[in-house]
Parts: structure tokens; C-alpha cells; sequence
């Protein structure tokens, strides 16, 4: 059974940073795509990063510049580093793996089967 973990959200002024983590367990291979989506009330999760099995990583318009999406296959870890934070990005973080199945990795949340349980990030003025 695939399990995800996120950590690392918090409370943090407007343009500081934070980085969030995804442990994945129960999963054999490191062949797999990692996506973050974050969603706030009433809305639906929007997609902001996703990282492939091969390292190839894709971002929103909204975070592309100030948020950085790698990985440590060693430690199967995705992270999500998170600079210049807007009261915006205010939102619970959820990471989701699809298990490599699709190529490129999916920016709407039905392309991934497996879900963390989300980190909230809150970001003040």
C-alpha cells in the first residue's frame, strides 16, 4: 500500500520561505511521478508543481520563479521549496503520486490515485 506523508507547512510572513516534504512508502520503485497541488475553502485542489521519475519538473504560471521541486530517491522524499510567499499561497498542500503511469505527469488532480494527507501553510502580511 502506497502511503504519503507532506510536512513542513507553518506560518510565515509574506516573503519568507518553507519547504514541504513528501515521504512515500510502500512503493518498490523509485519510477514514479510526484505531483503538489494546495486547495483552499470551497475550492477545488489546484496543481502547482510535479516532478517525473526522470526528474523533469512542471509548474504553475502562479508559483513558477519562487517555487523549486526536486526529489532524493535515496531518502524517497519529494520536496517542494517555497520562496517569496504570498498571503495567496495560503492554502493545505497535498502531495499525490500517480505511480508513474502517466507521461508527462498530470496537472489536474484525477491523474493521480495516491494522496497525502495535505499540510496547511498559511502566509501573512
Amino acid at each position: 500500500q502506497v502511503q504519503l506523508v507532506e510536512s513542513g507547512g507553518g506560518l510565515m510572513q509574506a516573503g519568507g520561505s518553507l519547504r514541504l516534504s513528501c515521504a512515500a512508502s510502500g512503493h518498490s520503485s523509485n519510477r514514479y511521478n510526484i505531483g503538489w497541488f494546495r486547495q483552499t475553502p470551497g475550492k477545488d485542489r489546484e496543481f502547482v508543481a510535479a516532478i517525473s521519475w526522470a526528474n523533469t519538473t512542471y509548474y504553475s504560471d502562479s508559483v513558477k520563479g519562487r517555487f523549486t521541486i526536486s526529489r532524493d530517491n535515496g531518502k524517497n522524499t519529494v520536496y517542494l521549496q517555497m520562496n517569496s510567499l504570498k498571503p495567496e499561497d495560503t492554502a493545505v498542500y497535498y502531495c499525490a503520486t500517480d505511480l508513474g503511469r502517466n507521461w508527462p505527469p498530470q496537472r489536474i488532480q484525477e491523474g493521480y490515485g495516491y494522496w497525502g494527507q495535505g499540510t496547511q501553510v498559511t502566509v501573512s502580511l
